[in-house]
């Protein structure tokens, strides 16, 4: 029997926990159950010293094991790369709407710390025998991650892949790999693009998006974006609406 995490407590063991670039480290823990996550959905982790919980894309699902990759950015990262094996970390999730996931020709493209959710639904297509395409970019060869396996890389400097930023790369992509359907996470820049250039090529895109989330819940009204439902403007929360969304959608500032 699979369960489903809820916004209730779990506390889970430290399985494993290891640095996987110059900047990033996975972090995977035990919670004794299986769960059911979507690629695209997000845990919130209880940091010792902090009021608000911090929120993290899952990166991989396995049985009892749930994996997260971040970036050490402040005190709740700090802490928790400050744990080790066998130590307890209190869980509560999954939280939001995963990529509704089509049995079509996939693009997916990630961009830094973004390319956590994207691996997490590589892996799922690949289970389900889908074909897909993961391309991503980084600042430079330090900055990739040990624990992603990636179809394309881009670095800003060409210290690895292609030079320059994915960006520049996306309408070639599109026209020789001819995708069906695009999935994206990443900054915002790179969303936006990844949506006009669907609007362009006429293919659907679904983009996680990365924002400040305080509750985790939609009741803080903290992450609040613009989008256009039903030929109107309506207001949608990046925790509970999404974090995923139909690119087309959204209304970009």
């Amino acid at each position: 029997m699979t369960l489903t995490l809820t916004k209730k407590i779990h506390k889970a063991k430290v399985y494993n926990i290891e640095k996987v670039s110059v900047s990033s480290y996975l972090i995977e823990t035990d919670l004794g159950f299986p769960v059911d996550i979507l690629p695209g959905q997000f845990i919130s982790i209880y940091c010792d010293g902090l009021t608000l919980r911090r929120p993290f894309s899952v990166f991989s699902n396995s049985k009892n094991i749930i994996g997260i990759l971040f970036k050490e950015r402040g005190k709740g990262t700090n802490y928790i790369k400050s744990l080790r094996k066998g130590d307890f970390i209190d869980i509560a999730g999954p939280f939001g709407n995963g990529f509704d996931i089509k049995e079509s020709k996939s693009l997916l493209v990630g961009a830094g710390i973004g390319i956590a959710p994207m691996s997490f639904l590589k892996n799922t297509l690949d289970k389900m025998n889908i074909e897909n395409m993961l391309i991503s970019g980084f600042l430079n060869k330090s900055e990739i991650p040990s624990c992603v396996n990636l179809d394309k890389i881009y670095t800003d400097d060409g210290s690895i892949g292609e030079k320059g930023s994915v960006l520049n790369y996306l309408g070639q992509i599109i026209q020789d790999y001819n995708p069906e359907i695009i999935y994206a996470c990443g900054p915002s820049v790179v969303l936006k693009t990844v949506a006009d250039i669907g609007k362009t090529f006429d293919i659907k895109t679904q983009i996680a998006m990365e924002k400040v989330m305080a509750c985790g819940i939609g009741v803080c009204r903290g992450c609040v974006i613009n989008i256009m439902k039903d030929g109107k403007v309506a207001n949608a929360t990046v925790c509970k609406d999404g974090p995923v969304f139909d690119g087309s959608e959204v209304i970009w500032l």
